[in-house]
């Protein structure tokens, strides 16, 4: 981590978990689903009533069967009431009762034309309501896809928006954990619980409806174990919750140290850190692991304690309805039914239930994936009217009582003024953590002055669109940048319409082209983003070569040359000779023996210009600069304070 994310105290935000709050906002997001939402809902309605109509269909086909079998065993000619009377004049009252409750016909057997018509249309409201689910189940995916795909989008356009202190207090991989995994996770947890927590939801509605119809009593009885259920549901969530958060949190921080260790494994090898970096992987994969284990083991009791209920639900059912068929008040098929209906509703109970830890663990990465989007932006840009243009870009630069500090306590520039002419090339040098990075990284705008103001052909560049104040700033870093791609693609990239005789040509000014052509496929010879198959120089040489493309105003070098031999130095600074012409040059330099044909020489120290001249006389001056030459080429080491 740079020192700035030292000196600003880095690390991810630390917030409590707010369920209610981030899942709100989670719904807030399919607010441009309207549309596949509702017909969701309205195919989700249409299919759970067909499908809730079906228990009570098939128990009029069991009232019908057997209806048929007490028909058919008692004699012809004589009515229903009149073989009712006479049972209960033999002192058979009790079994009269049961059968008061039936439709039968007394010598007729059972009605297989009705049975038959009763189970199509059964089978006829299963079919429909299968086609509606596949309806709303296809309405559910492209609601959740498209929320997922603009949540996508919305980080892809945050990251654009974060100022680059940020990145200095956030780990890469746990930025990148909460782009990829948390966002992952949150698309396959509304996947799987979305379109089944509404269709449970309307199934407990439905199926209540039907009970009440059935019996309100044998409904009352059923709506029993709601309260126990809810209680179960809600306290188990409540101790998994926390867990879920941690178990994200951990990812993100072995990722990190995963992506630390996969790009720096050279280093790890060389200092013989393998030990350390594996007991450091197996520390957060343990921690991963413990919280993981949690979450998954609280929120695991959710099921069977859910279905114990609902089993005691049924027993209830059972023997309550049992006594009903026997007083006659309700019929077997309605009994049959209503013990279909008993399972149906809790069954959507225990599946809410079970996909709690879903559900937690997805609002858990949704307030992840929110605390990125929340994070604080830069400055916003002035409107295309309000922002200034230099009437003409010639790259004059002023600093004028410029002060800055990455921590508020701790001062790092301080009323600091410069005047740069255009053309000239200004070398800056002085020792680690004196400001030369955050010079340039003022006047670029990735951070903004605290005090004073700089200003580009006497334009106050914090007035300026920020893209356009660096399209006409070329830069090139100590540390490459590669993506996957052609080298061509890579030199090409500081210009959208370049030509290949144009990228041929910047890598020629900058020495990049003969080994270039050395390479099995030359200029389309695919590189990945590691730069894999050229050495560092080399890369370095195609990262010059993209800024010469550029052909930008200003151009800043950050040592730039650091990975270059000594020829291949001597020649880029010929071909800079070339590129500085018309054109201001900052040169961020440790190895003097780059500098020496400056302009101007700004020596820093502790964020002030201490000293401010030509090599020549910097020399002769025998001052701050002076000391640092001679510590290079004189080995004078005990001369520098």
């Amino acid at each position: 981590m740079s020192g700035p994310a030292r000196m600003m105290g880095g690390g991810p935000v630390q917030r409590s978990m707010d369920f209610k709050g981030s899942g709100k906002r989670l719904l807030r997001q399919f607010r441009p689903e309207r549309a596949a939402l509702w017909g969701m809902l309205l195919a989700g309605v249409a299919s759970v009533g067909l499908s809730v109509l079906g228990p009570k269909i098939l128990g009029r086909a069991t009232d019908l069967i057997f209806s048929g079998f007490v028909g058919r065993s008692m004699p012809g000619g004589v009515s229903r009431e009149q073989v009712l009377e006479g049972m209960r004049a033999k002192g058979e009252g009790d079994v009269a009762d049961m059968l008061s409750g039936m439709d039968f016909t007394p010598g007729k057997g059972i009605d297989f034309t009705a049975v038959g018509t009763v189970l199509l249309t059964a089978l006829a409201a299963f079919a429909v309501a299968g086609v509606l689910m596949l309806i709303s189940t296809r309405l559910s995916v492209r609601a959740i896809n498209g929320t997922v795909f603009r949540l996508r989008e919305q980080i892809e356009e945050k990251l654009s928006r974060l100022p680059l202190s940020y990145f200095d207090k956030q780990t890469r991989g746990e930025v990148l954990s909460r782009v990829t995994n948390d966002i992952d996770n949150l698309g396959q947890t509304l996947q799987q619980t979305m379109g089944q927590l509404v269709n449970s939801a309307l199934t407990i509605v439905g199926v209540l409806v039907m009970m009440l119809w059935i019996s309100p009593l044998l409904a009352l009885v059923a709506l029993l174990t709601v309260p126990l259920s809810v209680l179960v549901a809600t306290r188990v969530g409540k101790r998994a919750q926390p867990q879920f958060v941690q178990q994200w949190k951990s990812t993100g921080k072995l990722n990190a140290h995963i992506e630390e260790m996969y790009t720096g494994h050279a280093l790890v090898k060389v200092f013989g850190r393998q030990k350390e970096s594996a007991a450091a992987f197996r520390e957060q994969n343990e921690a991963l692991y413990r919280a993981g284990f949690k979450a998954q083991f609280i929120s695991g009791i959710m099921q069977p304690a859910m279905m114990f209920v609902g089993n005691l639900n049924y027993v209830l059912v059972a023997v309550v309805g049992g006594l009903r068929v026997a007083s006659g008040a309700l019929s077997i098929g309605d009994v049959q039914a209503f013990v279909q209906y008993s399972r149906q509703f809790s069954q959507p109970l225990t599946q809410v239930a079970s996909m709690a830890n879903l559900v937690q663990s997805g609002v858990a990465s949704a307030e992840r994936v929110f605390e990125l989007l929340d994070a604080e932006e830069q400055s916003p840009e002035p409107s295309e009217k309000l922002a200034a243009r230099p009437e003409r870009l010639d790259g004059r630069v002023a600093l004028e009582h410029v002060s800055f500090r990455y921590d508020p306590e701790r001062p790092l520039i301080e009323d600091l003024s410069l005047s740069v002419d255009p053309g000239q090339t200004v070398a800056i040098v002085g020792p680690t953590g004196a400001g030369k990075t955050t010079l340039v990284n003022l006047l670029l705008r990735f951070y903004e002055v605290r005090g004073g103001r700089i200003l580009l052909d006497g334009t106050d560049v914090a007035a300026m669109n920020r893209e356009e104040l660096r399209s006409g700033i070329g830069m090139v870093l100590q540390d490459t940048w590669l993506f996957h791609g052609t080298i061509a693609e890579n030199i090409a990239y500081g210009k959208q319409d370049a030509t290949r005789e144009q990228v041929e040509e910047a890598a020629r000014t900058a020495h990049a082209d003969r080994f270039i052509r050395t390479l099995p496929d030359g200029y389309d010879t695919v590189l990945d983003d590691e730069g894999t198959g050229v050495s560092a120089g080399e890369k370095q040489l195609i990262t010059i070569a993209r800024a010469f493309l550029a052909d930008p105003v200003i151009l800043v070098l950050d040592e730039a040359t650091s990975s270059v031999d000594t020829r291949t130095e001597v020649l880029i600074q010929r071909a800079m000779a070339q590129l500085a012409h018309g054109r201001t040059s900052f040169v961020i330099a440790h190895r003097l023996s780059t500098i020496r044909d400056a302009d101007v020489i700004l020596v820093m120290e502790d964020g002030s210009i201490v000293e401010q001249g030509t090599h020549t006389e910097l020399l002769e001056a025998g001052g701050a600069y002076a000391r640092l030459y001679k510590a290079q080429f004189a080995e004078a080491v005990s001369e520098i304070d």
